[in-house]
């Protein structure tokens, strides 16, 4: 019996540490396993000898977390205003040039219907100060705000800037909620941002996505120092949205909520929107000169594609290349030359043309920018004084701008209008050494139009000098029409490039 037992006992003993063995067995094979699944998905071999080092980090690696947006809307939702546009009654062009044609002298006009549009804006100061688009308010003549609590007011037209699409309104109201302005230098691509606005007149609306890229150009600023650096998103933007605002998750404002790529005008996939570090400088400016101080290096530029690389044998495809150095301007006063690849201004890097752009857009005339540049592949930094556009460094004023017509006006009296059979128009008063004064304009000669524009106040000439200021080159011009005093119609071009 105790052999029995004995021979029974070792083999249970046997058994057990089989069973044992081949348990530990199974699941060691399990372990590996789910370990080569594992490192399968993130594209390692299972023959990799980082085995053990990339499966430990893989797991070690936190896990997404469910992103809140809740706190980011409650706290720019408020903040963000519904802006209402109206177009005054336009005269029939058609019309007034049949007048013209046949009598010499302007006719009685019909009035057309009134139009009206809308946009977003966004509350930056407890004031009344609102930032918007440019385009907007562009030639509007009445600005309704409407509050996300439903207060209604009419908003004054501070200034705009259509060389960044960014314009500034004023209501006189206090103890308004605003966006805390947070830094768009920071936005990392794959961040989450929220998008508010008010889309096909559906108010205080609010969209997610992330950013998609930043520093983008897509060429839809018709502004001769125009400045393109937008964020890319994907959250959905539609018309009404424009003027609205980009906040991070803390609910800070990052951009201005611009355009949208659509082949059929509604949203397609992404947005753009204006950094805030551009948008600072603008408000910035226009809140302390009424016009922004527009600094320029004076350089012409090229994106360094593979095929300027090898045609110009360059050293990198990262940076701004020269093309052309305006001559007696800041870039040739530092000793900066065609050919050399622009890559740093002061502690920004400078991958591409529009970064270089944006960067010289933050700064003012008179302002010392250090820029390192690659001059037949050698590294070297010079020191560049920026100008303003006439090449000084002072500071321009809304004045100097509209002086430059040379002349002063009045608006018509009721008793003119009556006699000449029109219903406005803006009249000479002095004319002195200018613009006008070169092209003949005589000095009692009443304004009707430029630029096909109807011309009834000051500031609509205003207006429409600092819009063609702001145009290209070939583009800055006014055409004129009016009339003299007796009534003879007169038709005259003013080059302000001149």
């Amino acid at each position: 019996m105790k052999k029995i037992f004995k021979t029974l006992g070792i083999g249970l003993l046997i058994a057990a540490v089989s069973a044992a063995t081949t348990l530990a067995v199974l699941r060691l094979n399990e372990k590996l396993k789910i370990t080569n699944y594992e490192l399968t998905s993130l594209g390692a071999g299972k023959d990799s000898l980082s085995v053990p080092t990339a499966y430990s980090r893989f797991a070690s690696l936190p896990q997404a977390g469910e992103t809140d947006f809740t706190q980011a809307a409650e706290l720019s939702v408020n903040a963000v205003v519904h802006v209402k546009t109206t177009y005054r009654n336009q005269v029939s062009s058609q019309q007034m040039d049949l007048f013209e044609f046949f009598f010499g002298r302007p006719g009685q006009q019909r009035e057309m219907p009134a139009q009206q549009a809308s946009g977003s804006g966004v509350i930056i100061s407890e004031d009344g100060y609102i930032v918007t688009n440019n385009h907007v308010i562009d030639r509007a003549d009445q600005i309704q705000v409407v509050l996300n609590d439903k207060r209604e007011y009419t908003a004054t037209l501070v200034g705009t800037d259509p060389n960044t699409d960014i314009a500034l309104l004023k209501i006189e109201e206090t103890g308004l909620p605003v966006i805390l302005m947070g830094n768009s230098d920071d936005l990392r691509v794959g961040e989450w941002v929220l998008a508010v606005g008010n889309p096909f007149n559906l108010t205080s609306t609010v969209t997610a996505g992330i950013v998609s890229a930043k520093a983008r150009n897509i060429n839809i600023l018709n502004a001769e120092m125009k400045i393109e650096s937008f964020i890319q998103t994907d959250a959905a933007v539609n018309p009404g949205n424009s003027g609205g605002a980009l906040v991070n998750t803390r609910g800070e404002l990052v951009g201005i909520n611009t355009a949208i790529a659509s082949q059929t005008g509604s949203y397609s996939g992404y947005s753009f929107a204006v950094p805030t570090s551009i948008v600072q400088k603008v408000v910035s400016d226009i809140r302390q000169y009424g016009v922004v101080q527009r600094a320029i290096l004076g350089v012409q530029m090229r994106e360094i594609t593979s095929e300027l690389k090898k045609e110009k044998n360059l050293t990198t495809l990262q940076g701004a290349y020269v093309e052309r150095v305006v001559p007696d301007g800041a870039a040739e006063k530092a000793g900066i030359k065609s050919g050399d690849v622009i890559t740093r201004v002061d502690d920004a890097d400078v991958k591409t043309g529009t970064d270089l752009q944006e960067h010289i857009g933050r700064h003012r005339p008179g302002d010392v920018v250090s820029v390192m540049l690659l001059r037949d592949g050698k590294t070297m930094t010079v020191r560049a004084t920026l100008t303003n556009r006439e090449g000084g460094t002072g500071v321009i004023s809304a004045e100097d701008k509209a002086s430059i017509l040379g002349a002063t006006f009045s608006e018509l009296t009721d008793a003119q209008k009556e006699r000449l059979g029109i219903n406005y128009g803006l009249q000479i008063k002095s004319l002195k050494a200018g613009k006008l004064k070169s092209a003949g304009v005589p000095s009692d000669f009443i304004i009707l139009k430029v630029n096909n524009r109807s011309v009834r106040t000051e500031e609509d000439l205003d207006d429409i000098v600092r819009r063609a200021n702001s145009a290209s080159e070939r583009d800055r011009v006014l055409f004129i029409t009016g009339c003299t005093p007796q009534g003879r119609v007169r038709y005259y071009a003013v080059n302000l490039a001149e």
